[in-house]
């Protein structure tokens, strides 16, 4: 997994935030990861103060492999639970400000939506992209 840059400058500049966090409760919050020095001596239990960079630092990183990967692998827009909605109609069921009546075949009329990138209040679904958080190459790279 990378960081990207601009994360990066994030993370440090959010660094100088404590964290609060039971010292029982480091190993589950990473498994395998390595627990900061100043945790190691700490009965179970007490409170721990670690930095946000020092729970970052004890993630494991390892590299990213893209072997097998083919975005055609990965169907646009199904009915997983096929009540005649698919993955977009639900996304913008589940985002909608005011909900939208949901017609035949799934067609939604009226609902608004905020765009919460520009505060922008739209009544047109049909002008709203729904995309994914986390790009699906990057998701399989990480996995």
């Amino acid at each position: 997994m990378r960081i990207r840059p601009i994360f990066a400058a994030a993370l440090s500049a959010a660094a100088a935030v404590l964290l609060a966090v039971p010292a029982s409760a480091v190993g589950t919050i990473v498994p395998g990861a390595a627990i900061p020095a100043a945790a190691q001596h700490r009965a179970a239990g007490e409170e721990v103060t670690t930095t946000l960079r020092e729970a970052i630092d004890a993630l494991p990183v390892a590299p990213e492999d893209r072997t097998g990967y083919e975005r055609t692998k990965f169907r646009h827009w199904i009915d997983a639970d096929k009540n005649g909605c698919n993955t977009r109609a639900e996304v913008l069921i589940a985002e909608a400000v005011t909900a939208p009546a949901i017609g035949a075949g799934c067609a939604l009329t009226g609902g608004t939506w905020l765009s919460k990138y520009d505060d922008l209040v739209l009544a047109d679904a049909k002008l709203l992209d729904v995309d994914h958080v986390v790009p699906l190459a990057e998701a399989w790279d990480s996995k």
